[in-house]
């Protein structure tokens, strides 16, 4: 256990997480929670109470968490560990729209803050479909669960999950909602790619090594591929995957996200409102698509076969599970470089990366027998399954001849680690902490719906494509 650490939060805590018997708490949230119990890092008093509609008491969430979740976690922590965890968390039977269920919330706030005498911090995490995000902010504000104590103690904090609304106008309503009952610096919008370590990584590489800056715009660079490809299919959640599409899951987050640190000028600081900054005038200058005939032209979506046949999608189904889309940034930095986005499910492997293409060398010295070769540098930053970041170069094969070969620098960037940080950990410790660099501002999730609701709005007009479970996808070019 890490002790002495300078996260460490000394006023009593409490972790209210509304769907506490879903998917993200058994795959995620339980996990991360225990590893940050067990290295030290929760609050000193703290509890976590999971509210969920089942009707469960403390001892049988407890048995559901291990049963469900903990079993999953390689347990190189001791009984003891694994036993003082459990005892933190308790458990509230409620509907989302159960006030008196928000009222009993309050009354196991007030007795953690009053071990201490003190204000407890309350943090909120919204582990729930956005359709439910409404019903619950207005029960925490009618139930009063939204005040504060103060700024400095016993402050009160909202996690919510992506996607944060269905397009721009549902976005701005949510915001404008959340405006009400709580500060920007109290919401925390996840996007969990942001706490990945490779991507994390990437203002690092570029703003601190001079190798690599110079060459970064259009004068150099001729194009840029960022790809989320899961081998995965959509499984069991038919009926919430045919809502929303692979475009709203991933497309106005992830990969936007991704496209911004990419490209983003260099920050004045480290701090949160200096990147997030940055990051928002990235999604500003992005070139709309927002006509059918440029949707057309600049959009592919695709869905996989027997899709329609998934327990709760619509058997007429028009719900993309991949898209390919060529963007462009509208500043001085990257003007022509375009930017491919792609993702989709059931393809035929699972891989993260991003892949810039450096220009063709306009004078290559080599033999003659080599002009007509395609030669070009490739910097590949690899998140899933490597990670790591490799450059293609070109060099003379050894041996008498004068013969060019291709050749790869490898990061790795897993390797000598000793302290490897989950994402949710990431994501948790700082909010508790009230670092917002790794979640999305209000700027951003504006910026990114306004370019994403016209693809949306006109995909109607688009052809769907088919493709295998198992392929790499349509095979249509744009």
């Amino acid at each position: 256990m890490i002790k002495n650490n300078k996260y460490k939060i000394h006023t009593p805590t409490t972790l209210v997480i509304f769907g506490a018997t879903g998917d993200l708490v058994r795959r995620k949230l339980t996990e991360a929670l225990f590893n940050l119990y067990c290295k030290g890092f929760m609050p000193d008093i703290f509890q976590i109470i999971g509210f969920s509609r089942r009707d469960y008491t403390d001892e049988q969430f407890r048995n559901f968490l291990i049963k469900e979740a903990i079993k999953n976690i390689d347990l190189k922590y001791s009984k003891e560990d694994l036993t003082g965890f459990l005892n933190k968390i308790i458990y509230q039977k409620g509907f989302f729209g159960d006030i008196n269920a928000y009222k009993n919330i309050r009354h196991k706030l007030n007795k953690n803050g009053n071990v201490l005498n003190m204000c407890a911090n309350k943090l909120y995490y919204l582990a729930v479909p956005p359709n439910f995000y409404l019903e619950i902010l207005n029960n925490l504000s009618v139930s009063g669960l939204t005040m504060s104590c103060s700024d400095e103690a016993g402050w009160t904090r909202i996690l919510i999950e992506k996607p944060f609304g269905r397009d721009i106008n549902t976005a701005i309503k949510l915001d404008n909602i959340m405006a009400k009952l709580f500060k920007e610096k109290q919401i925390y919008r996840i996007d969990h790619y942001l706490a990945k370590d490779t991507i994390r990584n990437i203002i690092f590489f570029r703003f601190s090594n001079v190798i690599f800056e110079p060459l970064w715009n259009s004068r150099f660079i001729k194009k840029v591929e960022i790809k989320l490809l899961e081998k995965e299919d959509v499984e069991s959640r038919g009926s919430y995957y045919d809502s929303i599409g692979a475009l709203r899951d991933v497309g106005q987050n992830h990969l936007l996200q991704m496209l911004a640190l990419v490209t983003m000028e260099c920050p004045e600081s480290l701090s949160a409102g200096s990147i997030r900054k940055k990051r928002a005038e990235v999604f500003n200058s992005i070139m709309p698509i927002n006509t059918i005939k440029l949707t057309k032209q600049f959009a592919i979506k695709g869905q996989y076969e027997g899709y329609r046949n998934i327990k709760g999608v619509s058997p007429d189904s028009n719900t993309e599970t991949y898209f390919r889309i060529k963007s462009f940034l509208n500043n001085s930095r990257w003007g022509n470089v375009p930017f491919y986005l792609e993702s989709g499910k059931a393809l035929k492997e699972k891989r993260i990366e991003i892949i810039i293409y450096f220009r063709e060398v306009s004078k290559l010295i080599c033999p003659d027998s080599y002009k007509n070769h395609y030669y070009q540098n490739i910097f590949t930053i690899k998140i899933y399954p490597e990670e790591g970041i490799f450059i293609r170069f070109w060099s003379k094969k050894p041996g008498f001849l004068q013969e060019l070969e291709s050749r790869d620098f490898v990061f790795n960037y897993n390797r000598g680690m000793e302290i490897k940080a989950g994402e949710y950990e990431k994501v948790l410790l700082d909010c508790f902490g009230g670092d917002q660099t790794l979640f999305t501002s209000t700027e951003e999730i504006r910026y990114t719906w306004r370019f994403i609701t016209p693809v949306l709005n006109n995909w109607g007009k688009n052809e769907l494509y088919t493709y295998k479970k198992g392929s790499v996808g349509p095979k249509v070019s744009i």
